[in-house]
């Protein structure tokens, strides 16, 4: 299986990178062939020009790559910090430029684009891992885990990958060697869970 998996942090020596080098690390050992972005370590552009907006646009050779890539993973694994309830800025115009019409959603014939788009993505299973520094409870109940709107309902949901996870891990500032290293294993299980030796488990 191709399994893409996009990590978002600006420091190599983050928690954010543990986790993105084990589930690399588990994807392989299960016989998966990985396409692995460090987006701060690549310098992604994540600005969305104006010629790139038309569903039909001559596409930049690089970006056009990478939309080829994300319609042929069988399997989508992201990692990123939680800043103010959102993606670091440059996944959010990872986003912008790479989830796009035509690779991942489309709008149905005669629909002038305010209904509902149908989901093009191959990939049925996508993966979020975050991290942050507020307790689960406070995040639920003050903010409404705005994360888990973002990706299960507004992205992969509505391009068509229904067998999502998330896991947050929290609180990673004040978090234990022993604790990280137990979140990791758990990443790893996770991993080898939906996406095993023989296939995907939806």
């Amino acid at each position: 299986m191709n399994i893409s998996v996009i990590l978002a942090h600006p420091d190599p020596k983050s928690f954010n990178h543990a986790i993105a080098r084990t589930v690399v690390g588990q994807l392989e050992a299960n016989g998966h062939r990985v396409c692995f972005h460090d987006l701060y370590a690549e310098k992604f552009d994540p600005i969305l020009h104006l010629q790139e907006i038309p569903r039909d646009c001559a596409m930049p050779v690089e970006v056009k790559r990478r939309c080829d890539e994300i319609a042929e993973a069988d399997g989508i694994v992201i990692v990123h910090p939680n800043w103010w309830g959102q993606p670091p800025a440059i996944l959010k115009g990872w986003i912008d430029r790479i989830i796009r019409p035509g690779i991942a959603y489309e709008f149905l014939d005669g629909d002038s684009g305010e209904g509902v788009p149908r989901g093009l993505l191959k990939a049925k299973a996508a993966v979020v891992f975050n991290t942050s520094n507020t307790v689960r409870d406070r995040e639920e109940s003050l903010f409404g885990d705005p994360l888990e709107t973002i990706w299960r309902n507004c992205i992969f949901g509505l391009c068509g990958a229904n067998a999502f996870y998330r896991r947050m891990f929290s609180v990673v500032v004040t978090s234990s060697e022993a604790e990280r290293q137990a979140w990791l294993n758990e990443v790893a299980g996770t991993v080898e869970k939906i996406f095993p030796k023989d296939g995907l488990q939806c």
